[in-house]
């Protein structure tokens, strides 16, 4: 009985045994992974640790870039501050009379020629002589018709000027027997060089020179002022440089202008709204008799010196010598330097001219009868002397000396019928239509 109970008593305390040793051993497995975590958060937290260390000098760095790039940009405007100052500073000193240079012309200027090579020369000479100043005002052609070798030649030896050459193939048939071919081509020719000038070389404005003119000194001050006067007065169709009745008898103050029904032609200027109009219409000869029709100029007018600012020196040409030696060779080209900047134009606009002309007009002192050029040679001052059709203004316009011919119904230089004229002395003389008080405003003179 007794080993019994010692038998029992042993197995309990192997039991025991057995149950702390598992116990131990799961204690020891559990402290075991206690720890392997424990280490491991110990190492995650050593990683974070590092990484935040890691961020907060990437921050740091950043806030140094930063502050560096604050620095950058205050120094950048300090410098865009100074450079501003810089530029104002050489602008009042003078640099913005280099960027004038860059600047639109006021106007092309096209010498239209054909098979005189010795006129040319002497075109191109009187041209460049007064441009050379304004070269970048006004841009120079040459435009020939047709291949004559000695003009092509002496065009291409300029440097300063821009050549180009109309080369037509196509027959000319005549409207009437016995005209002249040559003015056919004339017109064929402007056309050409005009569309050229205006839609190729997309020019605003352009004055047309013929190979037989030269030039005055102010020429190209006055086109320069009467631009202006263009661009304003859409009643004004064109500038030109020329006064038929411009003899130096006929003449005597370089700075006054006109306004006149009549187109003058030899040296005009026209802008690129005008061509829009006339170019699709432009006739097949006789271009400038056409542009005096009342059809095509629409009671627009045209606006002229007294003293001419062209000459024209081609005795020999398409219009053989006509009148060259009454008319053209006698003219005064004026050598008077005027400044044309600093004259106030405005007088030449439609409502103001109108008022202006019909003043002078009306202080003249009327001159009736017969012996018209006697009795105004002997009267002090100005006078108007009055005719009633055409055929009496062409005996009263033989008698002075000027030009007798109308187109349309209009005479030469006349503006609402009223031509004026200086004879002998400053005086001015007024050959005024039947209807040209009316038109004026001028009543009970």
């Amino acid at each position: 009985m007794a080993n019994m109970v010692l038998c029992d008593y042993r197995f309990l305390l192997v039991v025991a045994a057995v149950a702390f040793i598992y116990i131990q051993m799961r204690l020891f497995a559990t402290q075991t992974e206690y720890a392997d975590r424990l280490a491991a958060a110990v190492e995650e937290e050593n990683h974070c640790t590092t990484q935040m260390r890691l961020l907060i000098d990437q921050i740091s760095m950043q806030q140094g870039r930063i502050v560096v790039l604050e620095e950058e940009r205050k120094r950048r405007e300090q410098e865009c501050a100074q450079l501003k100052d810089l530029v104002e500073e050489l602008e009042r000193k003078g640099l913005q009379r280099l960027t004038d240079k860059v600047q639109v012309p006021v106007a092309a200027v096209v010498i239209m020629a054909c098979n005189r090579a010795d006129y040319l020369e002497r075109t191109i000479n009187s041209v460049l002589k007064y441009q050379r100043s304004v070269a970048l005002k006004y841009p120079v052609f040459v435009s020939q018709d047709g291949t004559h070798p000695d003009v092509r030649s002496k065009a291409l030896s300029y440097d300063q000027l821009t050549y180009m050459q109309h080369l037509d193939s196509e027959p000319v048939e005549t409207e009437r027997p016995g005209e002249m071919v040559a003015y056919y081509k004339i017109a064929r020719h402007y056309k050409w060089a005009l569309d050229e000038l205006f839609y190729k070389h997309n020019l605003s404005r352009v004055i047309i020179l013929e190979d037989d003119m030269e030039i005055a000194p102010d020429f190209f001050d006055y086109f320069e002022a009467a631009a202006a006067l263009l661009d304003k007065d859409k009643t004004i169709m064109a500038v030109s440089s020329w006064n038929d009745n411009g003899q130096k008898q006929f003449v005597h103050d370089p700075y006054a202008l006109y306004r006149s029904n009549f187109f003058p032609g030899l040296g005009w200027m026209l802008t690129r709204s005008i061509w829009d109009e006339l170019s699709p219409k432009w006739p097949k000869a006789y271009w400038d008799d056409w542009l005096r029709l009342k059809e095509n100029h629409k009671g627009r007018q045209f606006i002229r010196p007294e003293v001419c600012r062209t000459y024209n020196f081609g005795e020999h040409g398409s219009s053989m010598g006509q009148f060259f030696k009454q008319y053209l060779e006698p003219i005064k080209l004026n050598d008077v330097q005027v400044d044309w900047k600093s004259m106030d134009l405005s007088y030449l606009m439609e409502e103001k001219f109108t008022k202006h002309f019909g003043g002078m007009v009306k202080k003249a002192k009327p001159v009736r009868g017969t012996d018209v050029v006697l009795k105004a040679y002997n009267i002090d001052g100005d006078v108007r002397i009055q005719y009633e059709d055409q055929p009496e203004f062409e005996r009263i316009a033989s008698q002075f000396g000027i030009f007798e011919e109308w187109k349309d119904g209009i005479p030469r230089t006349a503006y609402k019928g009223v031509v004026v004229f200086r004879y002998q002395t400053s005086r001015r003389v007024f050959l005024v239509g039947p209807d040209s008080l009316k038109q004026l405003g001028i009543e009970g003179a």
